[in-house]
């Protein structure tokens, strides 16, 4: 526990830096995380005798997300390169790639390269918008990042705790066995309330936010669930070991990859 407390300090001072700077530098380190949950999803499925085309794959989620700073268009053009490139490699290479893998790869590329773009694409919302807050100014796709990421984070350690200290009713015990509906319970309260708060102090209006932050434990909760789904049908506990107490990239942001997607789309269609 004291290892995941100060991984997580950690984590938090290095992603405060790169979220308050923007621009190239939050690209960047998008890339490297959807770079490297890829990888560690490569390497699951390899656990089973599927051997997925890792290197192709790194260069179409780095397009994928190169294509986040040009326009959602240049996104979806990417995308739709990487389906149909991917799905032709079990043609041009297939004593190497057959369908199976050609069709897993493609759903781990957009699974990784489109929730890691979004996040490149909330953090550029707005950016001629500035919101003075008493810690200083935030440019409005700063804020919104922020509220994405608190959301998040408040779901899993308000179910955490609210689990272990009530929890009695499983969740899901075919796929999560230590989930509870009563953890459960707690993180959708301790969200609401949370990114409620949050909303407030970026002087977003407080029942939009209180909404958002229903929604964002609901699908949080959904997000964990299927990282859960894809390391039990692989036989793997960790994605990988490279942040100590919280396993890999993939483990840390299962659950962000789902709720970034969300917080642009209202902060989009209900927010501007």
């Amino acid at each position: 526990m004291l290892t995941r407390i100060i991984t997580g300090i950690i984590g938090i001072a290095i992603a405060t830096v790169i979220i308050q700077m923007g621009g190239y530098v939050f690209q960047c380190f998008a890339i490297f995380l959807g770079v490297g949950a890829w990888m560690e999803y490569c390497r699951a499925f390899q656990k089973i005798g599927n051997y997925l085309p890792d290197f192709v794959g790194s260069l179409l989620i780095s397009f994928i997300l190169a294509g986040a700073r040009i326009s959602p268009e240049a996104v979806l053009g990417f995308a739709v390169f990487a389906v149909l490139g991917m799905l032709l490699l079990s043609v041009l290479r297939h004593a190497y790639t057959n369908g199976l893998e050609a069709c897993l790869s493609v759903a781990g590329i957009m699974y990784f390269g489109l929730s890691f773009a979004h996040m490149v694409m909330l953090r550029l919302m707005g950016e001629d918008t500035i919101i003075a807050t008493s810690l200083g100014d935030f440019q409005l796709g700063c804020a919104l990042i922020w509220v994405a990421l608190i959301g998040t984070w408040a779901s899993d350690t308000f179910a955490y705790f609210t689990g272990c200290a009530i929890g009695k009713h499983k969740l899901c015990p075919e796929i999560s066995p230590k989930k509870t509906i009563e953890g459960f319970a707690g993180g959708l309260i301790g969200t609401t309330a949370s990114v409620a708060g949050v909303g407030a102090f970026f002087g977003f209006d407080v029942v939009q936010m209180a909404v958002l932050g229903f929604f964002i434990c609901i699908i949080a909760t959904l997000g964990d669930l299927v990282e859960s789904v894809m390391k039990r049908y692989t036989g793997i506990k960790d994605s990988g070991t490279l942040i100590p107490g919280h396993g890999g990239i993939w483990d840390r942001f299962d659950s962000v990859l789902y709720t970034i997607p969300l917080v642009y789309y209202f902060a989009k269609f209900v927010i501007l």
